[in-house]
């Protein structure tokens, strides 16, 4: 779904919250306060008789107390999910004639309906899981003198924050921002017991010691990278893929995103991924549905 068909579909407000209403109540409206159907138009809102509460349709949702078209909200629903890469706050703000701090409201309120916690699915068949850092490296400028020859540590040995996905061959992926503390063998087999199902999977994996032990909870096969990247179907190219995508859009589109926000941008890009193989529209609506029931 491009722009111009959310212009033709969405012409009007009055367009944007019908089809809220269709997907939200269909033929029954209920008050989002008391769940009553005792309700009647009142004044382009919602008036229930048993709790006397008027309401709208967007009560309850990621729509809430905006003062922004409905229009702009499908827009830029719509341009967050076709940036493959993801899109930055200014570009939004440019892209919706709206503030930065708008954009910034908009991006992070239908983010949460990008939660992987509404679209979680245990991962089944040839499961490849791996981890990654992500953060930017300290500006030339930006830290001390007497750190001036030290080099920037990469892979594990960074500050940066860690990520650890598992993605099923062919089908959807599921990451989550952990703290170092949380990398032992111990906090990778509670990750696999909540997002793959143990028994029938195959995991593979690197060689990284957080992973030892993890035979007991499921059959595990191991690539080792100082050797070798593929070997006949052991590999970890596919989780690999991912990681270069979510970190080009950390680095290009991004730039920066804190610790305190980074779980919903990876929820972004695993959003993204597992519905490469749908519809635009289908994608599109998906978002919509979840938006009004966070």
């Amino acid at each position: 779904m491009d722009i111009v068909q959310v212009f033709e579909e969405f012409p009007t407000q009055e367009s944007c919250i019908k089809h809220l209403e269709k997907v939200r109540w269909g033929d029954m409206v209920h008050c989002p306060y008391c769940a009553s159907i005792k309700t009647a138009p009142h004044r382009k809102r919602w008036r229930c008789y048993d709790c006397k509460t008027s309401f709208s349709v967007t009560v309850g949702t990621i729509f809430h107390h905006t003062h922004l078209p409905l229009q702009k909200w499908f827009l830029a629903i719509n341009l967050i999910l076709n940036a493959k890469k993801g899109i930055s706050a200014l570009q939004l703000s440019r892209d919706l004639h709206v503030n930065k701090n708008t954009a910034w409201r908009i991006s992070i309120q239908i983010r949460k309906a990008m939660t992987q916690a509404g679209q979680r699915e245990l991962l089944t068949g040839v499961v490849e899981m791996d981890e990654t850092y992500v953060g930017g490296k300290p500006r030339k400028g930006n830290h001390r003198k007497d750190d001036d020859n030290k080099p920037n540590k990469r892979g594990r040995g960074t500050d940066k924050t860690p990520v650890v996905g598992a993605v099923e061959r062919g089908g959807n992926i599921t990451a989550k921002a952990m703290n170092k503390e949380s990398m032992k063998g111990r906090h990778m087999r509670a990750f696999v017991r909540e997002r793959i199902k143990t028994h029938e999977p195959e995991l593979i994996t690197d060689e990284y010691r957080g992973y030892m032990g993890m035979e007991k909870v499921l059959p595990h096969r191991v690539i080792k990278h100082d050797e070798w990247y593929v070997d006949g179907d052991v590999h970890t190219n596919i989780i690999e893929g991912f990681w270069a995508l979510l970190k080009r859009g950390m680095f290009g589109s991004f730039h920066s995103v804190s610790r305190k926000h980074l779980q919903r941008y990876v929820d972004e890009f695993c959003y993204r991924y597992n519905l490469r193989e749908h519809a635009p529209h289908y994608a599109f609506n998906l978002n919509i549905t979840r938006g009004l029931w966070v």
